[in-house]
């Protein structure tokens, strides 16, 4: 459908969008936090020279002044150790009782002197002379702000996960209705032509009852009376009854079968009767009257039709193969969504609406077991016994 096309393509138009939104977040983010720290750097550069001048101090030197630029780191973290490795002083770096600090500031220290964290002092003018090293790290907030956009792209990421889900699940529910008001509609246009049909039946064979033609007409009217039927229990749950399994699948293979071509050749593989599965037949015999109309078209009218009934312990299975021009496995599942269809002339929804009666109504499975362009195709449906 054109509409089903139209939002796959404003979709992918929205992830694009939502790509780049995150792609330019992230960017000016690590703007922002390479500027600030190279802000951060300056600052501990500018409070090592305060330290040198507090070591160097005379009767000359402005101490208050030192001491306020001292004082005014209140958020990076800051250890100070001498020559020797020992530690002097840090600060802004909170320490939880119970803990060994002078271990805790030591790793510290060397984990700050891995990333080049370090800005020596030097106490005297001699080559042997004391110093000290001022080792710093990232403040809090810049940490942070370093990570804050990943945070803030999750939960981008998440509320547009959401808001896409619900816009799909919103559409499908918009969809459903759709058919399912299309269907009962059709079944209840359906009834009274063909109660106006079975009518003119039961006048004719009064009137004609040696007519060869007239036990044809009632099957064709009892079919259409199955159609409407199916349609009619579309959007409902049907009411499952244990029936033979087999029974349904050759009757629908049957009918499929005296309306293909001659050059179309059917195979059945039937185990012992009966194998009773709780389903609602005529629904079940739509879904293999469909895979079948939908094998001979890949075949072009010619070609081998397979259908065989196996089980295990608690379900059967259906396999309905033909020899037509395959699907290709990027298209498996695809295949089944509303709209998809290789036909010049269709709808694509009987694969689709095949999926809900089995999986939906009868929380079966049906997917394509096998397929390769020119290798053919085999169904399966998966019921429970």
């Amino acid at each position: 459908m054109q509409w089903f096309s139209n939002f796959r393509s404003v979709k992918y138009i929205l992830i694009a969008v939502a790509a780049i939104i995150a792609a330019a977040s992230l960017l000016v983010s690590h703007s922002l936090v390479k500027k600030l720290r190279a802000e951060e750097e300056k600052k501990m550069e500018i409070w090592a020279e305060a330290m040198n001048s507090l070591n160097r101090a005379d009767a000359n030197t402005d101490l208050a002044l030192v001491l306020t630029v001292l004082n005014g780191n209140t958020t990076i973290p800051v250890v100070v150790t001498d020559s020797d490795g020992a530690i002097n002083l840090h600060r802004n770096i909170e320490l939880k009782s119970g803990t060994d600090s002078l271990a805790v500031l030591m790793q510290m220290v060397a984990d700050m002197r891995l990333r080049n964290q370090i800005i020596r002092v030097d106490l005297g003018t001699g080559e042997n002379s004391d110093y000290l090293e001022v080792c710093y790290s990232e403040s809090l907030i810049l940490k942070q702000l370093a990570y804050y956009p990943y945070v803030q792209l999750i939960v981008v990421l998440l509320f547009f996960a959401i808001c896409f889900v619900a816009i799909l699940s919103s559409k499908r529910a918009e969809q459903n209705r759709v058919w399912v008001g299309l269907s009962k509609e059709t079944a209840h246009q359906l009834g009274t032509p063909i109660s106006s049909l079975m009518a003119w039946t039961t006048v004719l064979k009064e009137k004609y009852p040696t007519d060869e033609l007239l036990p044809e007409m009632e099957r064709d009217v009892a079919r259409l009376q199955r159609v409407a039927e199916r349609f009619s229990k579309i959007g409902s749950l049907p009411e499952p009854t244990s029936e033979d399994i087999v029974e349904v699948i050759d009757r629908a293979v049957e009918y499929v079968k005296r309306r293909s071509p001659a050059q179309v050749t059917y195979t059945m593989n039937y185990p012992k009767r009966p194998l009773l599965v709780r389903m609602n037949a005529p629904l079940i015999e739509w879904v293999v009257e469909n895979l079948c109309k939908n094998a001979v078209d890949a075949m072009d009218g010619k070609g081998d039709i397979y259908v065989s009934v196996s089980q295990n312990s608690d379900r059967a299975f259906v396999e309905i193969s033909d020899t037509g021009k395959g699907i290709p496995k990027s298209k498996h599942k695809r295949v089944f969504e509303p709209g998809y269809t290789t036909k010049k002339r269709g709808w694509g929804l009987g694969l689709s609406l095949a999926k809900r009666i089995v999986e939906q109504y009868h929380k079966g499975r049906i997917y394509v077991k096998q397929s390769a362009p020119g290798k053919g195709t085999t169904f399966r449906l998966e019921l429970k016994k």
